[in-house]
């Protein structure tokens, strides 16, 4: 197994040598950069709205932004094969802001958590180490890790000036339909209904950072980054009013996505690293950074959705990407980004700001251009 050294010096290596058709792999880069996402660069429309909030047809005043909002750079992204660099298109080292793939980052940081002790099972309530009330209704505290990373908990609170139902009815997908998003529903029992939730991912963000008692992209930066060889330029970022006391110091709680501003800026390059520590089941050169029975855990499908894992997409069926092989899985953000770990055929690709609706034609491409 090839591991790229740290900094900028990651090897590149021929298409014949990989065992790819240069021509159809060709294809498949200029199939990318012919199907940009249509964001504005600034990310807000013309009439000033942010596309963070306007996507999902979210209305006022839930739809305030309150973390930082920097311009999109163009269509970018990278292939891997065997470890090195086969195909790279547009600027790979930009810091980018990545929505909810940052999702992603999360469910590593858990898995660390639970290594180290902080968390003793992800079937333990998270009133158990809340340093707040948040769990301490009727309905949450029955919550546990475990519903928290699977989207299931049900949470209901505030966070942030967001309330839980901001996310009441949301749908995801090329196809989705959020007419009825932000309607307040009757909430189920924990671990039952999946609903992809913003303001619940902050909830277990925030947990984390409670567990840790430290900041987690320091956490992520010492655990995560620098043991892969990352570089220094990305950035975690929670909202104006996320910060929080702990020990006496104040610590901002970052976001699980750019939904309302904020979330994770990194770059394609970046985003590859970690995309093949997972890949790599947790390893990277001699050193098991993240256990390999986690990587396990958050690629086991929960019972609520089939397509879901801890926080990671999962390709059950073939149900999520009919293209890609059924044990692949995905970190996704909006807008999109995508991180595409292909285990049967050796694969890891970072795609940024590319069309949704393009995703399952540019992973056939890449497929078929192996020989």
């Amino acid at each position: 197994m090839h591991f790229p050294p740290p900094g900028d010096d990651w090897e590149h290596v021929s298409a014949e040598a990989s065992g790819v058709d240069p021509q159809r792999l060709a294809a498949a880069v200029a199939f990318a950069q012919a199907h940009d996402s249509g964001w504005p660069e600034s990310l807000y429309l013309p009439g000033g709205g942010y596309v963070g909030t306007a996507y999902v047809d979210e209305k006022p005043p839930y739809n305030e932004v309150i973390g930082p909002v920097r311009p999109r750079g163009a269509v970018s992204g990278l292939i891997l094969r065997h470890g090195r660099i086969v195909a790279e298109w547009g600027d790979t080292r930009r810091t980018d802001v990545t929505f909810s793939a940052a999702k992603s980052y999360l469910g590593i940081l858990a898995g660390l958590a639970v290594d180290r002790g902080l968390i003793r099972s992800v079937d333990d309530p998270v009133r158990d180490h809340a340093l707040d009330d948040g769990f301490e209704s009727p309905h949450n505290r029955p919550i546990t890790w475990r519903h928290l990373l699977q989207q299931t908990s049900e949470w209901r609170g505030t966070l942030w000036d967001k309330p839980d139902s901001v996310d009441h009815n949301r749908q995801v997908g090329v196809r989705a339909d959020n007419s009825r998003k932000g309607e307040p529903r009757a909430l189920e029992p924990p671990g039952t209904r999946w609903e992809y939730n913003d303001v619940r991912v902050n909830r277990l963000s925030l947990s984390l950072l409670q567990v840790f008692r430290r900041a987690l992209p320091d956490v992520l930066r010492e655990s995560v980054m620098i043991p892969i060889g990352a570089s220094d330029t990305w950035d975690w970022r929670g909202y104006r009013n996320s910060q929080v006391e702990i020990d006496g110091r104040m610590i901002e709680s970052v976001s699980g996505g750019s939904h309302w501003g904020g979330g994770l800026f990194i770059s394609s390059r970046d985003h590859a690293r970690v995309g093949y520590l997972i890949h790599r089941r947790g390893r990277w050169g001699e050193r098991q950074v993240v256990p390999e029975r986690w990587i396990a855990a958050m690629a086991t499908p929960s019972g609520a959705n089939p397509l879901y894992g801890y926080l990671w997409w999962l390709n059950t069926n073939r149900g999520l990407f009919p293209s890609a092989p059924a044990s692949s899985i995905f970190a996704l953000g909006a807008g999109q980004h995508v991180i595409w770990l292909d285990d049967v055929n050796d694969i890891v690709m970072v795609v940024r700001w590319i069309d949704r609706a393009a995703i399952d034609a540019l992973i056939k491409h890449v497929l078929d251009s192996l020989r």
